[in-house]
């Protein structure tokens, strides 16, 4: 492996964290066949083996708002080496041809894995998804769809496509001002029993500014940033509903992020981490509702103002993004990763009892090449982890 050239960044009460100042450099071979990959049921824990890392690089003098993966080293979370030398892999065509925010997910039943992504280019030559643009334009009239990709094996990905995230069951629209930073979780049995297609599907969730139906200009200045959801079997326009609000803080809200833990009980527990617009910045909390999207569920907030310490100030509104993911190298240990603003990328949050909180990765043995941002984590086989190592620089 080429050798790295590392800086140390100083943080209050913060150990220091090393980051290198160069992609790694990628071998190339030649490309190897591959199998589709096995439902996620039939792998069992000792199967499980190493990470990648979806994400986006902001760069304002380049065209760098597109999608790019990282593969840990070998089974450590906390070690991440880019693919294809650390350029991108995918790029979208759609929209505004730009995408932010990218999350992988994969469905369990089928063992096809999704990159869900924002579609908005924030910088191009300069000036964003268009000329003189700003974020009041982008929240107020950015696009509705959110750009996906799906692949069966994580090497040949399929042409992106677009996802209305507005579009209700009747055919009409919920006026959002845009769609960003989409995640979703996987719910077996969503549907009841008898529906055709199966009982399970994907609970989408997504940051927006939602405005009445009688508002299509989108001028109700006191409109706020809330996070909504939908469903859908595979993240197409024919199977996908419009769901509603999921947080509404009464203040604005973004970036939900949220990961599962299984009970003693054979039910889950479902943990979010959402930034909120104010001084307690990102807040985690947790559910033990099954049906955990649906109005009216009760929330325990578990800890506020995750990661300021990461900023020059301390301040909790300077972190947003975050990536929540649980290792399954270590069972039972958390990471939650936190986007440092405006483009110094994700620092490292971990927890060993994610119902006390997290805490300040203490490790100097940390790696994450600069400004990777704003992304999610998917657990690897060890056939697919050989897989993407045997076939980089010449993946999708």
């Amino acid at each position: 492996m080429a050798s790295r050239l590392f800086i140390c960044l100083f943080y209050p009460s913060v150990p220091s964290i090393r980051h290198s100042l160069a992609p790694i450099a990628a071998a190339k071979v030649t490309i190897m066949s591959v199998s589709a990959v096995s439902p996620i049921a039939d792998i069992a824990a000792t199967d499980l083996y190493g990470y990648l890392l979806v994400h986006f690089i902001e760069d304002p003098e380049h065209y760098a708002e597109r999608i790019y993966l990282d593969l840990s080293d070998g089974d450590n979370p906390e070690v991440w080496n880019p693919l294809n030398g650390g350029e991108p892999i995918l790029t979208s065509p759609l929209g505004t041809r730009g995408v932010r925010d990218p999350y992988l997910v994969r469905n369990p039943e089928t063992g096809r894995v999704y990159i869900l992504a924002t579609d908005l280019q924030v910088f191009a030559s300069g000036h964003g998804s268009e000329s003189g643009a700003g974020w009041y334009e982008w929240s107020h009239h950015g696009s509705t769809n959110l750009i996906i990709w799906y692949s069966d094996d994580l090497v040949h990905w399929s042409e992106p496509q677009e996802l209305d995230v507005s579009r209700r069951a009747d055919g009409s629209h919920a006026e959002l001002g845009m769609a960003w930073a989409p995640e979703a979780l996987w719910v077996p049995d969503y549907y009841p029993e008898g529906h055709e297609g199966g009982r399970g599907a994907f609970v989408l969730y997504w940051s927006s500014k939602l405005f009445a139906d009688n508002d299509p200009e989108h001028t109700d200045d006191t409109v706020y940033d809330r996070v909504l959801w939908g469903a859908t079997a595979d993240f197409t326009n024919s199977t996908y509903e419009y769901g509603g609000v999921f947080i509404d803080a009464g203040y604005p809200t973004i970036d939900t992020t949220m990961l599962q833990h299984d009970l003693p009980n054979g039910r889950k527990r479902t943990y979010r981490a959402t930034k909120y617009q104010n001084e307690r910045g990102i807040v985690l909390e947790s559910t033990d509702a099954q049906r955990w999207w649906t109005p009216g569920v009760a929330w325990r907030t578990v800890q506020e103002a995750i990661g300021a310490a990461w900023t020059e100030n301390g301040d909790p509104r300077g972190v947003e993004g975050p990536a929540l993911f649980s290792s399954h190298s270590e069972p039972g240990r958390d990471y939650l990763y936190v986007d440092v603003i405006p483009s110094i990328g994700y620092r490292p949050m971990v927890t060993d009892a994610i119902d006390d909180g997290f805490d300040y990765l203490r490790s100097n043995d940390f790696y994450m090449a600069p400004h990777t941002k704003h992304g999610g984590v998917l657990s690897l086989t060890r056939a697919e982890y050989e897989r993407l190592q045997a076939t980089d620089g010449q993946i999708a």
